[in-house]
């Protein structure tokens, strides 16, 4: 049998469908939403309404590859994280699509969080399901999210997911998306500055305070906006604002590591796809799964729904 996973968040429109038998992908489509250039995302509204538009088109693409009459059930990221309060419009758009198409297959419709969708698809992705019932560390590293995640088995196979740090202000996608419109670079920009910062040759660094596994990264963009306006390159300032995040990410890691000895890290979010980010972390027991399923996806929410349905 089948399990179907929508997921729209701020980024891209998703689905997957996800083979309980087998433990596999049988299909995921994803559209990312469009923005102007020089623009830093989307207005929620903007966002509802490219949700609304993408879905249909991809469903019938989905349809075109996959029995949809072998679903069982219908997996949906309904909020942004497993949290009282967290909230945003553009996960309306899938919810309400999920529960049509639940409601004509005769089909049970589960919400899930957004972020426990990503830990899953990183999981998933990485070969390594066997910590979803096991507790271990999780960094959620996204252009809305920055979180160090303390995560532990939930009831009918989910995950719980606690904040124990990362960052008190902007994220470190926004970080990423700011050095991107610096430099002249679309959005979102991650790929972009992944892309230059592989021919820096710089090694200087803005050493981020951290206490603990909490970090400010506010201070780090006025950084890099003098290095920039210094005369360096973009490639340099590019790997210049990746130096600064991703140390202030591994010492704060590294401290969780003190306080939970043993604990393997699992990296996901669009964030956990840089090149350097995972360079960096090689001597820390970190997780990280292919690129396709840490930026935003539907595939996490699919296992979820397999998980929930099974577990």
């Amino acid at each position: 049998m089948l399990t179907l996973g929508f997921d729209t968040s701020n980024y891209a429109t998703s689905l997957a469908v996800y083979d309980t038998c087998s433990k596999e992908v049988v299909c995921d489509k994803k559209k990312f939403l469009p923005v102007r250039p020089g623009q830093l995302g989307l207005r929620q509204s903007d966002a509802l309404f490219h949700h609304t538009a993408a879905l249909p088109g991809l469903l019938e693409e989905l349809a075109a590859e996959a029995d949809l009459t072998k679903i069982e059930a219908v997996g949906v990221s309904a909020w942004p994280r497993p949290v009282e309060g967290s909230y945003m419009p553009c996960f309306l758009a899938g919810e309400s699509q999920a529960r049509v198409l639940g409601a004509a297959l005769g089909v049970p419709v589960l919400p899930f969080s957004h972020q426990q969708g990503h830990i899953a698809a990183s999981l998933w992705g990485s070969g390594h399901m066997e910590l979803m019932d096991e507790p271990h560390l999780a960094w959620h590293l996204s252009g809305g999210t920055t979180e160090l995640l303390r995560v532990t088995p939930e009831k009918k196979g989910g995950v719980h997911a606690e904040r124990i740090g990362g960052t008190t202000d902007i994220s470190a996608g926004q970080l990423i998306d700011r050095t991107g419109k610096l430099l002249g670079l679309p959005f979102p920009s991650g790929k972009h500055i992944d892309a230059l910062s592989r021919s820096a040759q710089d090694r200087q660094v803005f050493r981020v305070k951290v206490q603990g596994t909490t970090f400010s990264l506010s201070g780090v963009q006025n950084k890099v906006e003098q290095y920039h306006a210094a005369g360096n390159s973009p490639e340099e300032t590019a790997g210049y604002a990746l130096r600064c995040l991703i140390g202030a990410i591994v010492r704060a890691t590294e401290n969780a590591l003190l306080e939970y000895p043993g604990s393997s890290v699992v990296f996901a979010g669009g964030v956990a796809s840089n090149t350097l980010l995972r360079s960096s972390c090689a001597a820390l027991p970190a997780i990280f799964c292919p690129p396709q399923f840490a930026t935003d996806n539907a595939l996490g929410v699919a296992v979820l729904t397999w998980r929930a349905l099974h577990g």
